[in-house]
C-alpha cells in the first residue's frame, strides 16, 4: 500500500499520515461493507451458487479431462475476486457524490487514505468469499495437490489481481456520477471470466474468440491458479499474469490520482 500511496501523495487531501488515515478509511470502509448486508451477502455466495450451477448442472456436458469440480474452482475464485473488487467502485462513488468528501477535507484527510481504504478492505473481502468458495469446493470434492509454496504462490497471483482491479474499480468510482452507473462495472467484471479459461478450455471455443479468450488478463491469471493450486505446471502464465495485474495497477493509480485530483480541485 506504501508504493499506491505514494502515486497518490500529489492528489491527497493531505499529503501526511497517509499510514494512520488509510487505517481509519480502512476500518470505515469494512463497517459499511457489513451494514450493507445485500451487497456482501451477494459477494460472499453468488460466486459459491455459480459454482454449484456449473458443477451440478453443466459439469456433465464439459469435457476437460479431469474432474470439472477440479478445473473449475480456479476459475470461480477468480470469478469471486473480480466481482468483490468491482464493489469497490459503487462504494467510492457514493463517497464522492454524497458529500462526505467535504467532511473528509475539514478533517484534513488524506485522499490517498479515502481510496487506499476502499481497496483495502476489498482485499479483506475477497479473501473472506475466496475462503468460503474453497470451503464449499473441498465438500463437493475439491482436492487441490499444491503445496506449501504453491499455495503462497497462488495467494499472491490473487492478491495482485485483487489488487488491480480494485483499483480499476476505485478509478471507476472516481469518474461515474451515480451509484448505478458504477454498477454497470460489476457486468463488465462478471463477464469477463466467460471468455477465457475459466469454465471451459478455450480449444472448445469458436476459432474467431481464441484470440481474445488467450490474450485477455484473466486468462493466464485463472491458468497461473489453476497450476498452482492443481500442482501442475503453470509455464508462461505466472510472468504474463503478474505483468498483465502490473500493468492494470500502475494505470488504474495513476487514472485515479488524476480523477481525484479533478473532482477534489
Amino acid at each position: 500500500m506504501s508504493e499506491v500511496a505514494t502515486a497518490l501523495g500529489p492528489t491527497s487531501l493531505r499529503p501526511t499520515s497517509v499510514g494512520g488515515d488509510t487505517i481509519a478509511m480502512m476500518g470505515r470502509s469494512i463497517r459499511l461493507s457489513i451494514r450493507n448486508m445485500d451487497a456482501l451477502f451477494t459477494a460472499l455466495f453468488l460466486p459459491v451458487m455459480l459454482m454449484l450451477l456449473f458443477v451440478y448442472l453443466f459439469g456433465g456436458a464439459i469435457e476437460t479431462g479431469t474432474e470439472y469440480v477440479t478445473y473449475v474452482v480456479p476459475g470461480v475464485i477468480v470469478l469471486c475476486a473480480g466481482f468483490g473488487s468491482s464493489l469497490t467502485a459503487v462504494a467510492v462513488t457514493q463517497d464522492m457524490n454524497g458529500g462526505i468528501m467535504d467532511r473528509f477535507r475539514s478533517m484534513d484527510i488524506s485522499g490517498a487514505a479515502v481510496l487506499g481504504g476502499h481497496v483495502v478492505a476489498s482485499i479483506a473481502r475477497n479473501l473472506l468469499s475466496t475462503v468460503l468458495v474453497l470451503v464449499v469446493a473441498f465438500l463437493i470434492g475439491f482436492r487441490p495437490e499444491a503445496g506449501g509454496l504453491d499455495y503462497l504462490a497462488a495467494i499472491a497471483v490473487l492478491l495482485l489481481f485483487v489488487l488491480a482491479f480494485s483499483w480499476v474499480a476505485a478509478a471507476v468510482g472516481v469518474l461515474t456520477k451515480s451509484a448505478e452507473a458504477a454498477g454497470g462495472f460489476t457486468f463488465f467484471i462478471m463477464f469477463l471470466p466467460y471468455p477465457s479459461s475459466a469454465f471451459v478450455p478455450i480449444e472448445t471455443m469458436p476459432t474467431w474468440i481464441h484470440g481474445f479468450a488467450e490474450h485477455q488478463p484473466l486468462t493466464p491469471v485463472i491458468e497461473s491458479m489453476r497450476g498452482l493450486l492443481l500442482g501442475t505446471p503453470v509455464g508462461d502464465s505466472a510472468w504474463l499474469a503478474a505483468a498483465w495485474c502490473g500493468g492494470i495497477l500502475v494505470a488504474a493509480v495513476t487514472a485515479a490520482s488524476i480523477l481525484f485530483r479533478r473532482r477534489i480541485s
